[in-house]
């Protein structure tokens, strides 16, 4: 049963490039979504020189000429843009910018999210090296997802794989959400 919670549960998807992190976190949105659950998704983007606003566009020029917030409305969609240096953001001043919802899936924010044990990580390998690395680094991991199944290494941390069994990752974030946490 969903329960509404006033802070949002916080998970991280964390992995190399090519990993599974997007495919991960698209099959929860979705299996979550259908539970009942109302999720919003925020995606660390590591390149330095990308703008999702694009030059010589309306709002574009609506920020070149001062302002600090734009706001873009269409038919089905509202995005906000502000322009605001985010080097130094905190994954708490992050979660402040999103509205009401039960979960936050964070994709990415490695180094923001590897030391919070309030931050439940799933973790998309591509190797077993990979996730012994991992197993190093992050904690709490409450899942490992990506093209390599880790279940021969013994880490006691379950093994989905989120193309066939979407439905036994989404009960590991439930188990999180109400204080439980489930082994193998």
């Amino acid at each position: 049963m969903n329960i509404r919670k006033s802070e949002p549960s916080v998970f991280a998807v964390v992995g190399g490039k090519h990993s599974g992190k997007t495919t991960t976190i698209e099959a929860l949105i979705k299996e979550l979504s259908t539970r009942g659950y109302k999720v919003a998704a925020v995606k660390h983007v590591s390149e330095q020189n990308l703008a999702l606003d694009t030059k010589g566009k309306d709002t574009w020029r609506y920020a070149k000429a001062g302002a600090s917030i734009i706001l873009g409305v269409a038919a089905r969609e509202i995005v906000t843009i502000e322009k605001v240096t985010t080097e130094k953001f905190s994954i708490k001043e992050i979660l402040e910018r999103i509205g009401d919802c039960d979960i936050v899936m964070l994709e990415g924010f490695k180094e923001s999210v590897k030391s919070r044990k309030d931050v439940a990580k799933i973790v998309a390998v591509k190797s077993n090296e990979e996730a012994l690395e991992a197993k190093k680094m992050f904690s709490p991991i409450i899942a490992f997802t990506g093209p390599n199944s880790v279940e021969g290494l013994g880490l006691k941390i379950p093994y989905v794989n989120v193309l066939k069994d979407i439905g036994r990752l989404a009960d590991l974030v439930e188990d999180v959400i109400n204080g439980e946490m489930r082994k193998g």
